[in-house]
């Protein structure tokens, strides 16, 4: 695998970066001071809010960019580079056909927090896992925020259960399954592969000089943008399918396998 041309670095986060603790490794954080001796830019790209990500990147985040909200908002360093919101009326209309369903839980995903209406505390402590910045209200119909997304939880099969009821919605949403039990819906124009073509764009980078780690559906996009895609091998079956090469497990050291190998070949040139 020739990584002698990467400039840019971008990796998912729950399921690639981060293990099955939802813990980064203290070997990323050392890779990370080789990545910018050698001038390459890191960003995490996730569907989790971007207060979350901070959380969990919190001593380089001035050093990086950061996608979240599987696109909603892209930011480098304290640049805002993107984002793309749902109208009232979209974020109205989703919230009314999910409250149709039964055992779903809703989270409203805004540019200041996110916002729940749940009274399960069990789901409520599972949520706090993903979102460090939200807001508890008694009807998420009444939120005062720019929506990114709204992120739909059930405890089951989430993608064969949910998407009959999502089927005629407005025109400018689209859904895609972010995990297991999770469905994010959002406006069509945000998704990881635009915000990766923002950031390219930002820093000058081409597709071909850009490498995405990955591991889940919503990853789709932005593996389509850059020239060296890699999978996890705890991946989806159709990130596999598309990936240019596979790393082994997160719980296994994946991302920073291929980072070390970067790194090498780096020195190399």
């Amino acid at each position: 695998m020739d990584l002698s041309k990467i400039k840019l670095v971008v990796s998912d986060m729950d399921g690639t970066l981060l293990n099955s603790k939802n813990e980064v490794s203290r070997e990323f954080f050392e890779l990370f001071k080789k990545l910018k001796e050698h001038n390459i830019h890191f960003a995490a790209a996730s569907g989790r809010q971007y207060f979350s990500i901070v959380d969990k990147l919190n001593p380089i985040k001035n050093d990086i960019s950061i996608i979240a909200e599987n696109g909603g908002i892209t930011k480098s360093g304290e640049l805002e580079l993107g984002s793309a919101f749902l109208s009232n009326e979209s974020v109205g209309e989703v919230i009314s056909s999910l409250r149709k369903l039964d055992k779903t839980e809703m989270v409203l995903c805004g540019k200041n927090r996110a916002y729940v209406e749940s009274q399960n505390e069990r789901f409520l402590n599972f949520f706090t896992n993903f979102y460090k910045s939200y807001q508890r209200v008694d009807n998420l119909m009444t939120v005062d925020d720019d929506i990114c997304k709204v992120a739909c939880y059930y405890p089951y099969d989430s993608e064969e259960y949910i998407q009959e009821a999502l089927k005629d919605l407005a025109e400018e949403i689209h859904w895609k399954i972010s995990g297991e039990y999770w469905i994010d819906i959002a406006h069509r124009d945000s998704h990881k592969g635009n915000a990766v073509h923002q950031l390219q764009e930002h820093l000058k980078v081409s597709p071909e000089e850009t490498l995405v780690f990955g591991d889940y559906e919503n990853d789709l996009e932005m593996m389509q943008q850059a020239g060296l895609s890699i999978a996890m091998e705890n991946a989806h079956p159709s990130i596999l399918k598309i990936a240019h090469h596979r790393t082994k497990s997160n719980d296994d050291l994946g991302v920073e396998t291929i980072l070390q190998e970067l790194i090498q070949q780096r020195k190399v040139f």
